[in-house]
Protein backbone atom coordinates (compact mmCIF):
# COMPACT_ATOMS: atom_id res chain seq x y z
CA UNK A 1 0.00 0.00 0.00
CA UNK A 2 1.05 3.36 -0.95
CA UNK A 3 1.42 6.06 1.69
CA UNK A 4 2.46 9.84 1.51
CA UNK A 5 5.89 9.65 2.38
CA UNK A 6 6.56 7.01 -0.33
CA UNK A 7 4.94 9.22 -2.87
CA UNK A 8 7.35 11.67 -1.75
CA UNK A 9 10.57 9.21 -1.57
CA UNK A 10 10.06 6.76 -4.07
CA UNK A 11 10.05 7.29 -8.24
CA UNK A 12 8.60 3.86 -9.26
CA UNK A 13 5.75 4.61 -6.67
CA UNK A 14 5.32 8.07 -8.51
CA UNK A 15 5.21 6.14 -11.90
CA UNK A 16 2.99 4.05 -11.31
CA UNK A 17 0.54 6.33 -10.19
CA UNK A 18 0.93 9.45 -12.59
CA UNK A 19 -1.54 8.27 -15.48
CA UNK A 20 -4.12 9.38 -13.08
CA UNK A 21 -4.39 12.47 -13.98
CA UNK A 22 -8.02 12.79 -13.17
CA UNK A 23 -7.38 13.38 -9.42
CA UNK A 24 -6.27 16.89 -10.14
CA UNK A 25 -9.89 18.36 -11.48
CA UNK A 26 -11.24 16.27 -8.30
CA UNK A 27 -8.99 18.64 -6.04
CA UNK A 28 -9.07 21.61 -7.82
CA UNK A 29 -9.75 22.82 -11.55
CA UNK A 30 -6.79 23.33 -13.10
CA UNK A 31 -6.57 26.49 -15.33
CA UNK A 32 -4.26 26.48 -18.47
CA UNK A 33 -3.65 30.18 -19.80
CA UNK A 34 -2.19 28.43 -22.92
CA UNK A 35 -5.54 27.44 -23.69
CA UNK A 36 -4.26 24.02 -24.53
CA UNK A 37 -3.45 21.07 -22.20
CA UNK A 38 0.02 22.38 -21.53
CA UNK A 39 0.25 24.57 -18.27
CA UNK A 40 3.40 26.98 -18.24
CA UNK A 41 5.34 27.29 -14.71
CA UNK A 42 3.03 30.03 -13.56
CA UNK A 43 -0.17 27.86 -14.02
CA UNK A 44 1.25 25.47 -12.25
CA UNK A 45 2.67 27.86 -9.16
CA UNK A 46 -0.81 29.44 -9.26
CA UNK A 47 -2.66 25.94 -9.11
CA UNK A 48 -0.50 24.38 -6.03
CA UNK A 49 -0.82 27.95 -4.57
CA UNK A 50 3.29 27.77 -4.40
CA UNK A 51 6.15 30.83 -5.60
CA UNK A 52 6.72 29.67 -9.36
CA UNK A 53 10.55 29.75 -7.98
CA UNK A 54 9.36 26.37 -5.97
CA UNK A 55 8.06 24.93 -8.91
CA UNK A 56 11.14 25.97 -10.77
CA UNK A 57 13.49 24.59 -8.24
CA UNK A 58 11.34 21.42 -8.34
CA UNK A 59 11.69 20.82 -12.30
CA UNK A 60 15.53 21.71 -12.24
CA UNK A 61 16.00 18.92 -9.12
CA UNK A 62 13.57 16.42 -10.60
CA UNK A 63 14.12 17.16 -14.48
CA UNK A 64 14.81 13.67 -16.03
CA UNK A 65 11.68 12.33 -13.94
CA UNK A 66 9.69 15.55 -15.11
CA UNK A 67 10.82 15.30 -18.21
CA UNK A 68 9.63 11.36 -19.18
CA UNK A 69 6.12 12.43 -17.61
CA UNK A 70 5.62 15.28 -20.25
CA UNK A 71 7.54 18.10 -18.86
CA UNK A 72 8.98 20.39 -22.13
CA UNK A 73 11.14 23.12 -22.63
CA UNK A 74 10.39 25.22 -25.87
CA UNK A 75 13.57 27.08 -27.28
CA UNK A 76 13.83 28.60 -30.32
CA UNK A 77 11.61 28.05 -33.59
CA UNK A 78 9.43 26.32 -30.86
CA UNK A 79 9.01 28.40 -28.78
CA UNK A 80 8.32 31.06 -31.29
CA UNK A 81 5.49 29.23 -32.46
CA UNK A 82 3.85 28.25 -28.95
CA UNK A 83 3.84 31.71 -28.05
CA UNK A 84 2.63 32.83 -31.30
CA UNK A 85 -0.17 30.13 -31.27
CA UNK A 86 -1.02 29.52 -27.80
CA UNK A 87 -0.39 32.48 -26.02
CA UNK A 88 -2.75 35.95 -26.64
CA UNK A 89 -0.77 38.71 -27.36
CA UNK A 90 -2.55 40.73 -23.79
CA UNK A 91 -1.01 38.07 -21.86
CA UNK A 92 2.57 37.89 -23.92
CA UNK A 93 3.14 41.34 -22.60
CA UNK A 94 1.76 41.32 -19.39
CA UNK A 95 3.54 40.71 -16.15
CA UNK A 96 3.58 37.08 -16.44
CA UNK A 97 5.08 36.73 -19.36
CA UNK A 98 7.92 38.52 -20.49
CA UNK A 99 8.56 39.89 -23.99
CA UNK A 100 11.82 38.41 -24.38
CA UNK A 101 12.64 35.05 -22.83
CA UNK A 102 14.85 32.16 -24.53
CA UNK A 103 12.88 29.64 -22.98
CA UNK A 104 9.98 28.46 -21.59
CA UNK A 105 8.70 25.08 -19.63
CA UNK A 106 5.29 23.72 -20.26
CA UNK A 107 3.57 20.63 -18.27
CA UNK A 108 1.19 18.27 -19.61
CA UNK A 109 -1.34 17.07 -17.08
CA UNK A 110 0.64 13.74 -15.94
CA UNK A 111 3.60 15.83 -16.08
CA UNK A 112 1.35 18.15 -13.36
CA UNK A 113 0.27 15.35 -11.25
CA UNK A 114 4.02 14.27 -10.93
CA UNK A 115 4.81 17.36 -9.55
CA UNK A 116 2.39 16.96 -6.91
CA UNK A 117 3.09 14.16 -6.08
CA UNK A 118 6.91 15.80 -5.12
CA UNK A 119 5.98 18.76 -3.47
CA UNK A 120 6.29 18.41 0.18
CA UNK A 121 4.78 22.11 1.37
CA UNK A 122 1.58 22.54 -0.58
CA UNK A 123 -1.96 22.21 0.79
CA UNK A 124 -3.10 21.08 -2.55
CA UNK A 125 -0.74 19.00 -3.36
CA UNK A 126 -1.12 17.14 -0.14
CA UNK A 127 -4.76 16.96 -1.07
CA UNK A 128 -3.94 15.88 -4.49
CA UNK A 129 -1.77 13.04 -2.58
CA UNK A 130 -4.39 11.77 -0.35
CA UNK A 131 -7.03 11.52 -3.01
CA UNK A 132 -4.76 10.02 -5.32
CA UNK A 133 -4.32 7.05 -2.59
CA UNK A 134 -8.05 7.13 -1.41
CA UNK A 135 -8.52 6.34 -4.99
CA UNK A 136 -5.65 3.88 -5.27
CA UNK A 137 -7.37 2.27 -2.19
CA UNK A 138 -10.35 1.60 -3.17
CA UNK A 139 -9.40 0.01 -6.83
CA UNK A 140 -7.25 -1.90 -4.60
CA UNK A 141 -10.47 -3.38 -2.69
CA UNK A 142 -12.48 -3.13 -6.04
CA UNK A 143 -12.67 -6.99 -7.00
CA UNK A 144 -11.51 -5.83 -10.67
CA UNK A 145 -9.60 -7.55 -12.94
CA UNK A 146 -5.90 -6.79 -13.62
CA UNK A 147 -6.72 -6.93 -17.67
CA UNK A 148 -8.92 -3.85 -16.43
CA UNK A 149 -6.84 -1.78 -15.13
CA UNK A 150 -4.34 -2.11 -17.85
CA UNK A 151 -6.82 -1.51 -20.63
CA UNK A 152 -7.64 1.70 -18.67
CA UNK A 153 -4.18 2.61 -18.62
CA UNK A 154 -3.48 1.75 -22.16
CA UNK A 155 -6.72 4.59 -22.95
CA UNK A 156 -5.61 7.05 -20.99
CA UNK A 157 -2.00 6.41 -22.89
CA UNK A 158 -3.72 6.69 -25.92
CA UNK A 159 -5.49 9.73 -25.44
CA UNK A 160 -2.37 11.62 -24.28
CA UNK A 161 -0.73 10.61 -27.48
CA UNK A 162 -3.81 11.45 -29.73
CA UNK A 163 -3.90 15.35 -27.98
CA UNK A 164 0.41 15.29 -28.77
CA UNK A 165 -0.17 14.22 -32.36
CA UNK A 166 -3.17 16.60 -32.77
CA UNK A 167 -0.91 19.24 -31.29
CA UNK A 168 2.04 18.36 -33.65
CA UNK A 169 -0.76 18.12 -36.93
CA UNK A 170 -1.90 21.58 -36.19
CA UNK A 171 2.46 22.73 -35.89
CA UNK A 172 2.88 20.63 -39.15
CA UNK A 173 -0.06 22.48 -41.10
CA UNK A 174 1.59 25.97 -40.12
CA UNK A 175 4.43 25.56 -40.87
CA UNK A 176 3.63 24.27 -44.16
CA UNK A 177 1.62 27.09 -44.80
CA UNK A 178 4.21 29.73 -43.87
CA UNK A 179 6.44 27.43 -46.32
CA UNK A 180 3.96 27.52 -49.54
CA UNK A 181 3.71 31.74 -48.82
CA UNK A 182 7.44 31.89 -48.83
CA UNK A 183 7.34 29.82 -51.81
CA UNK A 184 5.13 31.99 -53.70
CA UNK A 185 6.83 35.11 -52.21
CA UNK A 186 10.14 33.69 -53.90
CA UNK A 187 8.39 32.80 -57.05
CA UNK A 188 7.30 37.21 -57.46
CA UNK A 189 10.84 37.89 -57.00
CA UNK A 190 12.12 35.58 -58.83
CA UNK A 191 10.14 36.96 -61.63
CA UNK A 192 11.33 40.52 -61.16
CA UNK A 193 14.25 39.56 -61.80
CA UNK A 194 13.93 37.72 -64.69
CA UNK A 195 14.39 40.87 -66.87
CA UNK A 196 17.23 41.91 -65.48
CA UNK A 197 19.23 38.76 -65.88
CA UNK A 198 18.38 38.90 -69.28
CA UNK A 199 19.55 41.56 -69.79
CA UNK A 200 22.62 40.98 -67.75
CA UNK A 201 22.96 37.99 -70.04
CA UNK A 202 22.81 39.51 -73.51
CA UNK A 203 25.67 41.93 -72.21
CA UNK A 204 27.74 38.95 -71.53
CA UNK A 205 27.08 37.23 -74.55
CA UNK A 206 28.29 40.40 -76.58
CA UNK A 207 31.18 40.45 -74.22
CA UNK A 208 31.96 37.12 -75.38
CA UNK A 209 31.41 38.47 -79.57
CA UNK A 210 33.73 40.97 -78.80
CA UNK A 211 36.57 38.42 -76.86
CA UNK A 212 35.99 35.82 -79.83
CA UNK A 213 36.77 38.94 -82.67
CA UNK A 214 39.89 39.92 -80.45
CA UNK A 215 40.82 36.43 -80.48
CA UNK A 216 40.31 35.94 -84.52
CA UNK A 217 42.00 39.85 -84.72
CA UNK A 218 45.46 38.25 -82.51
CA UNK A 219 45.59 35.09 -84.39
CA UNK A 220 45.28 37.18 -87.63
CA UNK A 221 48.02 39.64 -86.67
CA UNK A 222 50.44 36.88 -85.16
CA UNK A 223 50.38 35.02 -88.46
CA UNK A 224 51.36 38.47 -90.51
CA UNK A 225 53.90 38.62 -88.13
CA UNK A 226 55.15 35.67 -88.33
CA UNK A 227 55.00 36.16 -92.49
CA UNK A 228 57.09 38.66 -92.20
CA UNK A 229 59.41 37.25 -89.93
CA UNK A 230 60.09 34.32 -92.43
CA UNK A 231 60.41 36.79 -95.38
CA UNK A 232 63.03 38.68 -93.42
CA UNK A 233 64.70 35.64 -92.52
CA UNK A 234 65.09 34.83 -96.61
CA UNK A 235 65.96 38.39 -97.76
CA UNK A 236 69.05 37.79 -95.53
CA UNK A 237 69.65 34.18 -96.76
CA UNK A 238 69.57 35.85 -100.45
CA UNK A 239 71.85 38.91 -99.35
CA UNK A 240 74.62 36.53 -98.00
CA UNK A 241 74.15 34.79 -101.02
CA UNK A 242 74.71 37.77 -103.30
CA UNK A 243 77.53 38.95 -101.40
CA UNK A 244 79.13 35.44 -102.15
CA UNK A 245 78.58 35.71 -105.81
CA UNK A 246 79.85 39.34 -105.50
CA UNK A 247 83.12 38.32 -104.23
CA UNK A 248 83.32 35.33 -106.83
CA UNK A 249 83.11 37.60 -109.52
CA UNK A 250 85.15 39.70 -108.42
CA UNK A 251 88.00 37.05 -107.89
CA UNK A 252 87.26 35.83 -111.44
CA UNK A 253 88.15 39.15 -113.02
CA UNK A 254 91.02 40.09 -110.30
CA UNK A 255 89.38 43.16 -109.67
CA UNK A 256 91.14 45.65 -107.30
CA UNK A 257 89.83 48.51 -105.56
CA UNK A 258 90.09 51.68 -107.48
CA UNK A 259 92.10 54.40 -106.09
CA UNK A 260 89.68 57.32 -104.89
CA UNK A 261 91.28 59.97 -107.24
CA UNK A 262 90.31 57.74 -109.96
CA UNK A 263 87.02 58.28 -108.99
CA UNK A 264 86.41 62.19 -108.76
CA UNK A 265 85.55 63.61 -112.82
CA UNK A 266 88.46 65.54 -114.26
CA UNK A 267 88.56 69.42 -113.89
CA UNK A 268 88.43 71.19 -117.26
CA UNK A 269 90.56 74.19 -117.12
CA UNK A 270 88.56 77.38 -117.64
CA UNK A 271 88.63 79.22 -120.93
CA UNK A 272 89.46 82.55 -121.97
CA UNK A 273 87.38 85.35 -122.06
CA UNK A 274 86.51 86.65 -125.25
CA UNK A 275 87.35 90.42 -125.98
Amino acid sequence: MYTDSVLLESRSARFGLAHKVEVLDKVKALAFSTGSAQATTRDVANYFEVPPKTVEKLAERHREELTHNGMTVLRGSDLEEFVTDKLSVTKLEGPSYPQRVRSLTVFDRRAVLTVAMLLRDSVIAQRVRTYLLDAEESARTDTVHPGVEAVRRATEELRQTVRTLAAGYGSLDRRVTRLETSGTELGTVLRELGPVLGRMSARVDRVDHRLAETDRRTERTEQVVCAMSQRLADMGEEMREMRQDLRSVMRAIDARPVPPQLLLPRQTPPRPREQ
